[in-house]
């Protein structure tokens, strides 16, 4: 390349003769000649050569433009090769994008306050609770499409009165409600454009719309991917988690004092800036109190109520009797007649026994009182004077 430019440099600028360029430099003058009269600069084309695979190459097109998604293994086999199978699968995947359909992604533009794109992101980070192996747990991510404002928040598990507690704590904290939630295919959310029942009744509460992407299009909701990317890459790093509180408390002050701060190069300024726009264009979050999961349930003998997959000790005076089971993401509430019968911290994960000693101790106290009473004489309650039945009937005698 720098012969080529030093040799058109020197005959067309200076008028130096293909002659005494080909004696200065050492090379032919058909060289010279061929570089002074080339239209670009100078390309190594190397000539194509025949290969084992080339006498199969059209048999495999035509296979191809057939069913672009048939496997290599499957083409191998119709086409009888017998050669190695790791090469032909290389080159079959070089043939096949020619036959794909094409799948166009337009670019999409965001009014303020028009969208909010919700994710769960699974950080690679144990957070130790109520466990002798810490686990991790998802953390439900929401960020404002026009001005890339982002919430988010570790919540104790992917199903659907979870996502909806989060979701209402963020948009509580937030406190205004853009039009339209974005969400892939999540399980907890809905499934084939139907939404589930928790999820349903919160968005008629708030008054909002919730809409799917279509599976396997990542695109749709690419703002936050982006920010999953963004958080796995620059909080997580030299990080450690005592608790899921502890998590939350670092990325609420990493989102305040980093993430919504950062200027974003695309768009010429901060979230923490364009959030005002996204603000005007909102309603204001209603002053309602959020709603959370409730069940009636009969206590058994054991006292224990299952939340979420975890066991809760509740006051043995309610054995037998109904009993109102709530909880949040905080804490896990048993009511009876009106009557506070247990309040446990939430916990995280499952298969946990959760219990309150007070408890225990009162099940014991019951437990000795029932092995202390004194059973009825054998003819205590069984024979009555007949006199009493005829006082009773005015039956004179």
């Amino acid at each position: 390349m720098q012969d080529w430019g030093a040799i058109r440099h020197a005959h067309l600028a200076e008028g130096e003769s293909i002659r005494s360029i080909a004696k200065r430099l050492g090379i032919s003058r058909d060289t010279v000649s061929k570089m002074v009269n080339s239209d670009g600069p100078p390309k190594y084309l190397r000539k194509p050569t025949a290969n084992s695979f080339s006498s199969y190459e059209e048999r495999i097109r035509h296979l191809l433009s057939q069913n672009p998604y048939i496997p290599a293994t499957v083409i191998a086999e119709r086409i009888g090769w017998t050669g190695s199978i790791s090469w032909f699968r290389k080159n079959v995947a070089r043939l096949r994008p020619q036959y794909m359909p094409a799948d166009p992604a337009d670019r999409l533009i965001y009014e303020p306050g028009e969208q909010m794109q919700c994710d769960l992101w699974f950080p690679k980070a144990v957070v130790p609770h109520n466990r002798v192996h810490p686990i991790s747990f998802p953390v439900l991510v929401m960020v404002l499409s026009y001005s890339r404002f982002t919430l988010a928040q570790m919540i104790p598990t992917r199903r659907a009165w979870d996502l909806v507690l989060g979701m209402w704590k963020l948009l509580s904290h937030l406190g205004y409600l853009p039009a339209n939630l974005l969400w892939d295919n999540e399980a907890g959310v809905g499934r084939r454009g139907s939404l589930t029942e928790e999820v349903m009744a919160f968005v008629g509460t708030l008054g909002l719309k919730i809409t799917q992407t279509k599976p396997y299009d990542p695109e749709t909701k690419g703002i936050v991917e982006r920010t999953n990317g963004y958080l796995g890459t620059s909080f997580l790093p030299g990080r450690r988690f005592t608790s899921p509180e502890d998590f939350n408390a670092q990325l609420r002050d990493f989102l305040e004092k980093v993430a919504n701060k950062r200027v974003i190069r695309r768009l010429g300024a901060s979230p923490e800036e364009l959030i005002l726009a996204d603000k005007k264009s909102m309603r204001e979050m209603p002053d309602l109190a959020p709603t959370t999961p409730s069940e009636k349930v009969r206590l058994q003998r054991d006292y224990y109520v299952r939340v979420a997959g975890n066991d809760y000790s509740v006051h043995p005076r309610a054995i037998g009797s109904f009993c109102e089971v709530s909880y949040n993401l905080e804490e896990v509430v048993v009511i009876s007649s009106g009557q506070l019968l247990a309040r446990h911290r939430r916990a995280w994960g499952s298969g946990l026994t959760i219990t309150d000693p007070s408890h225990v101790s009162a099940a014991a106290e019951m437990r000795l009182l029932y092995q202390m009473r004194k059973p009825p004489s054998k003819d205590e309650g069984i024979f009555r004077d007949l006199s009493e039945y005829d006082s009773h009937f005015g039956v004179m005698i």
